[in-house]
């Protein structure tokens, strides 16, 4: 029996489970929008498609499956595109359905094409970031990539995967009968695990390192991978580093968690790292904010250092440091093969009272040096002040979406999050405008949880018609804009390498400040808004934002104070003189420290 194409695709993402769609209407996906109309999915329309690229990331980062993109060919595939790229290098599955021209007007320049290279090809746009982009020519072919896109989404490193349907493929008529693989065809992946005598060879070395370190990332959590690992390092007693994406994949107050690595981690997590003799990275690219742009001896060693790495990606292995062991498997998997063989090499387990007395030594004495600018009452408010607030009012298991700025590196160095998936942070792209969107998604895949945003104002800026969205949707989240008045980051960098903050700071061509009022924009949006006006009132506004249950704006005036950073980060070689860099090489000795390697 023929069905229409669209009927069909409906059909399928009803069956693998999928509960919405996100994104936003053109005319290549009309037939697309009237098969929704009758179906259990919830369509999320959007007013840019960035949006629904974001909101769709912060729906899978929670339920951990591949989120639907919706999207129009031209001005919608590229609109999506940064949000896609968000995700795909963050390793958060994503299927994009983009409309595309008709399949009979390939070379006629039909309208919206994007084909000054080469006809009927848009789909190459993605192809940078997606870890395959497919193209409907003939719609015979939609059962089988429709299961290959999903199953590559989720698989291995998982990412994003671009499926472009010249839009009267939508309309076409096939037979049902072609479908019938997808009703057998396994939704999952299974991943792999260690050999007995690799995860032996592994154990091994961690149980006779002096001083061994196991450094996580992001993969920790999407596979769930959060008990394997607390449970070596507590048999071990091997203390953990994190990149800011692993964030959560051990609780922060753990007494063998030491903290987040590189440019943003402080002095003491970096020192650990970089004396370690082995160190296992599991589910982590060793990327350059996290390792200190990879300059020997600041946050890691491979002179001094063993490295052992376990990924899903068999690419990463080895990218950035030289390793002994080098394994692509599942982290849980991987982690529970370990400690299986670390029980047979040392059935007692190891003590190291005094290393986690050095930890928490050190923790204390930062809390320490933090209280009082945490405790400050001037205004505009530190942020220290407005994280101290947000942690003692929001439950631990309510979900954090990040953006750039202060509300991600120094919630990433100094907010401790103790329950894994709980905080979003936009890691490999670092985009503006997550945050406010990927909270909308959040709080669709876990409706029973509090969902809130920290971000700033520049953040913010880049697209507040995500409050929109969230009236329209009934989508209670709180969006906490961290209002500094600047693109505050860059500022601070900026000023205290070159004296000034060309270009960062929002302003009038007077010279005078600038920034809209997001408070009173917001209710003219339609939903509850409140702009702080002294430190002391910022947690009642909070608390009543929580218990609103409806959307809700905090505008917070806040003082641009940087955040610590005790790391390298190598646009030093930009921007600072070169007295002790040859080569992009960081000479020894005392300058390592110095003022023109460090961009405290």
């Amino acid at each position: 029996m023929k069905k229409i194409v669209s009927r069909q695709l409906v059909d399928y993402l009803e069956r693998r489970g999928v509960k919405h769609v996100f994104g936003l209407c053109g005319h290549t996906v009309i037939e697309m929008l009237d098969a929704l109309k009758e179906s259990s999915l919830h369509y999320i329309s959007v007013r840019h498609e960035q949006i629904a690229a974001h909101a769709a990331d912060g729906y899978a980062r929670v339920t951990k499956k591949a989120s639907v993109v919706l999207c129009h060919l031209g001005p919608g595939l590229t609109n999506a595109l940064t949000g896609v790229a968000n995700a795909a290098l963050d390793s958060i599955p994503m299927v994009v359905i983009a409309g595309d021209v008709p399949s009979y007007y390939y070379g006629k320049h039909p309208h919206q094409e994007v084909n000054l290279h080469c006809d009927g090809s848009q789909y190459d746009i993605y192809k940078p970031i997606v870890k395959r982009a497919y193209r409907i020519d003939k719609p015979e072919l939609f059962p089988e990539i429709l299961d290959k896109a999903f199953r590559l989404a989720e698989s291995g490193r998982p990412g994003a995967v671009l499926i472009s349907v010249p839009m009267d493929m939508f309309s076409r008529e096939i037979e049902d009968y072609l479908f019938a693989r997808t009703y057998v065809d396994s939704k999952q992946t299974i991943s792999p695990t260690l050999d007995d005598e690799t995860a032996m060879d592994i154990a091994k070395m961690l149980v006779e390192a002096e001083n061994p370190v196991i450094h996580v990332g992001g993969q920790i959590i999407y596979s769930d991978a959060s008990s394997e690992l607390t449970e070596l390092v507590e048999f071990l007693d091997i203390p953990v580093t994190r990149t800011l994406m692993g964030q959560g994949a051990i609780p922060d107050n753990h007494p063998l968690h030491v903290g987040m690595t590189g440019f943003w981690g402080l002095e003491y997590v970096n020192q650990i790292s970089s004396n370690a003799d082995v160190v296992l990275g599991v589910g982590t690219r060793f990327a350059e904010a996290d390792s200190s742009s990879w300059y020997k001896g600041v946050t890691f060693n491979p002179e001094k250092s063993k490295f052992i790495q376990i990924d899903l990606e068999p690419a990463e292995i080895g990218r950035n440091f030289p390793v002994v062991i080098g394994a692509v498997a599942s982290p849980k998997k991987a982690l529970k093969a370990i400690l299986k063989a670390a029980k047979v090499i040392a059935p007692n387990g190891i003590k190291r009272d005094a290393l986690k007395e050095k930890i928490k030594s050190n923790k204390d004495a930062f809390k320490a040096n933090n209280l009082d600018i945490s405790n400050d009452s001037r205004f505009p408010m530190t942020p220290q002040r407005i994280l101290r607030d947000v942690r003692a009012l929001f439950p631990h298991d309510g979900i954090i979406a990040t953006d750039v700025g202060w509300n991600k590196n120094g919630v990433g160095q100094q907010f401790e999050i103790s329950i894994p998936g709980t905080i979003l942070h936009p890691g490999g792209l670092a985009t503006m405008g997550f945050g406010p969107a990927a909270i909308l998604g959040a709080k669709l895949a876990a409706p029973d949880k509090k969902v809130i945003t920290l971000v700033g104002d520049g953040g913010f800026g880049t697209n507040p018609s995500v409050i929109a969205t969230a009236v329209e949707q009934n989508i209670p989240v709180i969006w906490v804009v961290m209002n500094n008045g600047a693109f505050g980051t860059i500022a601070g960098l900026e000023a205290a390498h070159y004296d000034h903050s060309f270009g960062t700071l929002f302003k009038k061509p007077d010279g005078s400040a600038y920034n809209p009022e997001w408070s009173v924009i917001a209710t003219g949006y339609g939903i509850k808004s409140k702009k702080v006006t002294s430190a002391d009132e910022f947690a009642e506004i909070f608390k009543e934002a929580l218990e609103s249950n409806e959307p809700y704006l905090i505008d917070v005036p806040m003082e641009n104070i940087p955040v610590p950073t005790d790391g390298i980060w190598n646009i030093n070689d930009i921007y600072t003189p070169k007295d002790n860099i040859v080569e992009g090489v960081l000479t020894e000795g005392e300058a390592l420290k110095s003022k023109h390697v460090s961009t405290k």
